[in-house]
């Protein structure tokens, strides 16, 4: 604007009717881009000496820290700081379970079975401090090796000791199973006595759910980039 547009208010605050700003500028490229903002929204427009059209403040300017929120950019936000601070503290368990198993310190198994069920379900995840510097007991749910009677290992139960000791073995049996175990595993065969459980986490990691989660969540991360842009 210059000094021969006539000088009128923008906005007549009796009336509802839009009084525009007479008089032309001497420059034929001159331009104004107005933003209004509030708790309730935001506006811009870009004046020319030829047209108003309404448009994006991003697109010419940058906007200063202290600019009012809309709603919808505070919503985002949350979003944003959600996911990261899940993202943070979902990275820092990963890493510390990564140093604990590869020192030997904690070891982990996903349940496949229910026959511990209810106490441990299946996909479950039980975290185990392993044996010899965590000694098992009765009463205790332990890992250990199944083998056959020739002694061939034919795969891991995570089962409950009920009795026996460990130079005899110990009575194993599944909370839901009706009868023990048939081998009696010594010391030897035991890897593990659980400590902690992690709810349906082991679900969440078979490769059918693996090819389901990965796309589900590059297109949650392609949405929510979509929303904090604009």
């Amino acid at each position: 604007m210059t000094q021969e547009a006539t000088r009128r208010p923008l906005f007549d605050e009796t009336s509802t009717e839009e009084i525009w700003v007479e008089g032309a500028s001497q420059y034929e490229d001159s331009k104004v881009l107005v933003t209004i903002s509030n708790a309730n929204g935001e506006r811009t427009v870009l004046i020319t000496p030829s047209e108003i059209t309404p448009t994006k403040p991003k697109i010419f300017v940058q906007a200063p820290p202290e600019r009012i929120a809309t709603p919808a950019q505070a919503r985002n936000t949350k979003i944003g700081n959600t996911f990261k601070y899940l993202g943070y503290a979902l990275s820092a368990i990963l890493i510390s379970f990564s140093i604990l198993s590869a020192s030997g310190f904690v070891k982990a198994r996903i349940v496949l079975t229910g026959s511990m069920a209810p106490a441990i379900n299946t996909g479950d995840v039980v975290l185990l401090a392993p044996t010899p510097r965590a000694q098992p007991k009765v009463g205790d749910i332990v890992a250990y090796t199944a083998r056959r009677f020739s002694g061939e290992p034919v795969g891991i139960f995570t089962h409950r000791i009920i009795a026996g000791d460990p130079i005899n073995g110990w009575v194993m049996k599944g909370d839901s199973n009706p009868s023990p175990d048939v081998q009696k595993p010594k010391p030897e065969d035991v890897s593990g006595v659980v400590f902690f459980i992690i709810p349906w986490i082991g679900t969440l990691m078979t490769p059918k759910m693996l090819m389901i989660l990965i796309p589900v969540g590059v297109g949650i991360w392609l949405i929510f980039d979509t929303l904090r842009n604009d």
